[in-house]
């Protein structure tokens, strides 16, 4: 049994708040530079090239790429083999991110309850997702999420007698109807199968994966290809103003579902599709 004691888990997380906000990672700053010469809009060259500016200055003043920082979504996958000493992970989680947080100057935007909306000043809660695995490692993932891509997240439960067309045309009527709101290039995350959460998890766990990949199936990759082209003839282009570059990626997880239904969630990224990680 291998011990990680939960100082060492707060200061990683701390690390990865300011990281995961500062620096863009590298597949999605290759994105849209590969973006910016494909783009066919003067207006959509402009804008690309002004997000390459910005993310640049950003890495090199360890600045925010972007004025939301996010709320802190925290993957964590435990291998069972792993004692931790010193606290709770959660508690050790939510100090890391407060830490973060107030430490590195990133904008709090967390309220303590839905309805009475008071903030409680340093980013925490965050949103914690377990995952028990095998081995001695603790791998640590933040994803600051905004909430102007957030907002645009929508859930559909088919029925089993649903089409793959039926389908696809869903995830790109959900990119249609965001428009400019999620702040265009978007990623597009879909989670498909499972139950109604575990889709919608699937669907935030997509925003991981290299925007460069596609999946291991050659059923979803051909899928991905296909959903992504027609998301990209919507026109609405960098910011919402018009172009051929609308999505950099479509990535689609799916999961084992009941015979009576088929879940499909669609999460959005924006261009700031933020995550860093680390393995302790």
């Amino acid at each position: 049994m291998r011990e990680i004691h939960c100082d060492t888990i707060i200061s990683t997380v701390r690390d990865l708040c300011i990281e995961a906000n500062c620096q863009l990672p590298e597949d999605m700053r290759n994105a849209i530079r590969a973006a910016c010469g494909r783009e066919t809009s003067p207006v959509g060259q402009s804008i690309l090239s002004d997000l390459v500016e910005n993310y640049t200055f950003a890495g090199e003043k360890r600045l925010p790429i972007c004025q939301d920082t996010g709320m802190a979504v925290v993957f964590c996958d435990l291998g069972q083999e792993v004692h931790i000493t010193g606290g709770l992970l959660a508690g050790a989680v939510n100090e890391g991110v407060a830490r973060g947080y107030t430490e590195g100057f990133l904008r709090c935007s967390v309220v303590g309850d839905p309805l009475r909306r008071v903030n409680t000043g340093d980013n925490t809660p965050a949103i914690l997702h377990l995952r028990l695995v095998e081995g001695d490692k603790l791998s640590l993932t933040v994803a600051p999420k905004g909430f102007g891509s957030e907002n645009m997240t929508v859930l559909r439960m088919f029925k089993p007698s649903v089409t793959q067309q039926e389908v696809e045309d869903f995830i790109v009527s959900a990119v249609s109807s965001a428009g400019a709101n999620p702040c265009p290039p978007v990623v597009v995350g879909v989670g498909l199968g499972g139950t109604s959460e575990q889709a919608a998890l699937l669907a935030k766990r997509a925003l991981l994966r290299p925007v460069d990949e596609t999946s291991s199936d050659p059923y979803y990759a051909e899928m991905e290809a296909r959903v992504l082209e027609r998301i990209n003839r919507l026109g609405i282009g960098p910011q919402g103003l018009g172009g051929t570059t609308t999505a950099l990626s479509v990535c689609i997880l799916p999961h084992p579902t009941h015979i009576a239904g088929l879940p499909c969630a669609v999460n959005l990224g924006c261009h700031v599709t933020r995550h860093a990680g680390r393995v302790l």
